[in-house]
């Protein structure tokens, strides 16, 4: 594979760093906003302007310093990164303008603060996605924890100190005291933690040892909320709605489930991990989390803490794909990272949207809400779509290969699995878009007349269900480049 040695991949990185000093000396809110928009533009641009290089099958390469013998802070942009980084940086552009309407309508405080923390953000999300090895990975995920820390507590009450402890605890606790030994451990085994095609860990230790790492690391990366750690996720739902569209389908909950993949893929190797014999204790994890997900879902009225469960569930999709260790299943987990991204944030839009026009936050209270809102509840009703896996949108794509992968596999306990799980998607979400429709509203206020959020609220959430209709119909890039990460992992 032809390597080429390019300074872009850290300039993905640092430019939305660069811009923060403006942020913070600016006093105007359409400057502040301004800048916002063109480092999201610019980081999106740098970004896309790689994509034709990994379509040709090259990869590129850039190499920061040497930290010690065989391992340096590096970036290597190959088809799975590029799939994540397309998909972060093209989503920080929508949330950006959301943001502006829901910030300013409901008048939050600190909005300069928070502008900030969200681009150093994006900018540890995009150095998480080009990571060409374990240490890079993790600087980048204990940047990321940091710098969303100060977002999940904007609000500074007590609710939001104690919900950002109990963030800080979980995703930082665990990547402390389970991936740092994990990564010594590894360095001493292997005198590299560099990701490879066959896994660096291949045949460097024993099995109990190797498990025991394996267990490390897929629970240390808690960001991927596989269970029981996954209680910080609902908790962190007291931030502000395009924060929680932030940690739910683009920056956060995604870079816990790339790491996973990662690790998978890329330390312990699909070769190895069949060896071993490890794949039924990835697929009961994930299998695990997404039944129980989807249930508690089921119980929620607070309309964000039923999406976070849902997320909880879904994120184990992506895990339970990779973990299938099939060429099919693999394709459809890695694609789901897209097509859960575009659906998830859209339906985080919807209840934002919502709370910014009527004040509510349960379902209970948004019967026929609909009438009030039916361009935001139309994008409402897409997203779920996308998220159940139906046509006319872009999950059922990731679904129907996670089913063949199943099938691939011989897996008919997981076939089981994701079938169930599908209805119980329907079960949570399809109830609520038909009340708010065809059900008679409980409040005078939802009678007779139609009052959409602000423009910057509604624009956004139509761009991003409009894109997941249309990644049914048009899945590349995103198809091309899980297909050929996982023609390179798999030798296929």
């Amino acid at each position: 594979m032809e390597t080429i040695v390019s300074i872009k991949p850290l300039l993905a990185v640092l430019v939305s760093l660069l811009v923060v000093p403006i942020l913070v000396s600016s006093r105007a809110p359409n400057v502040r906003e301004a800048w916002t928009f063109v480092a999201a533009a610019a980081k999106f641009l740098i970004v896309a302007s790689m994509v034709p290089t990994i379509l040709n099958g090259a990869e590129i390469v850039y190499t920061v310093a040497e930290v010690i013998p065989g391992v340096a802070i590096k970036f290597r942009v190959d088809a799975l990164g590029m799939l994540f980084a397309l998909v972060s940086s093209s989503l920080w552009i929508v949330t950006s303008a959301y943001s502006i309407g829901y910030m300013r309508k409901l008048k939050e405080h600190s909005q300069t603060r928070y502008f900030c923390f969200f681009a150093f953000a994006l900018s540890a999300t995009i150095g998480v996605a080009f990571s060409a090895n374990l240490l890079t990975l993790y600087l980048f995920y204990e940047m990321l924890s940091l710098a969303t820390y100060p977002l999940v507590t904007h609000h500074q009450d007590p609710e939001a100190r104690s919900s950002g402890r109990k963030y800080l605890l979980y995703i930082v606790g665990t990547s402390i005291g389970f991936v740092l030994p994990a990564m010594l451990i590894a360095y001493n085994l292997a005198g590299t933690l560099e990701f490879g095609r066959q896994g660096f860990l291949a045949g460097t230790g024993s099995k109990p040892l190797m498990a025991l790492l394996l267990v490390l690391l897929v629970f240390g990366f808690a960001k991927a909320a596989i269970m029981p750690l996954h209680s910080w996720l609902p908790a962190a739902m007291v931030a502000p709605t395009p924060v929680s569209a932030l940690l739910h389908a683009v920056a956060v909950v995604k870079v816990g489930v790339f790491s996973v993949v990662r690790v998978l893929t890329g330390v312990f190797g699909t070769e190895q991990l069949l060896a071993l014999n490890f794949s039924p204790f990835i697929l009961l994890a994930a299998s695990v989390t997404i039944l129980v997900g989807s249930f508690i879902a089921l119980s929620q009225d607070n309309l964000k803490r039923l999406l976070a469960f849902s997320t909880i569930a879904q994120l184990s999709y992506i895990v339970l794909g990779v973990g299938l260790l099939s060429p099919k299943g693999m394709t459809g987990g890695m694609l789901h990272i897209a097509m859960h991204a575009f659906g998830k944030i859209t339906l985080f839009f919807c209840a934002g949207a919502i709370f910014v026009a009527t004040g509510k936050k349960n379902i209970s209270e948004m019967t026929g809400i609909g009438r009030r809102m039916p361009v935001t509840m139309a994008a409402f009703f897409i997203a779920s779509l996308s998220i159940i896996g139906l046509p006319p949108c872009g999950g059922f794509i990731s679904k129907w290969y996670l089913v063949l992968g199943s099938l691939e596999a011989h897996q008919m306990p997981i076939l089981f699995v994701l079938l169930f799980s599908s209805l119980l998607n329907a079960a949570y979400f399809m109830p609520f878009v038909y009340k708010a429709f065809f059900c008679a509203p409980h409040e005078a206020m939802f009678k007779n007349t139609v009052e959409e959020a602000p423009m910057f609220c509604v624009v956004p959430l139509v761009i991003t269900a409009l894109i997941s209709i249309i990644l049914l119909f048009y899945p590349q890039p995103f198809f091309r480049l899980a297909s050929m990460m996982v023609q390179a992992i798999t030798g296929t």
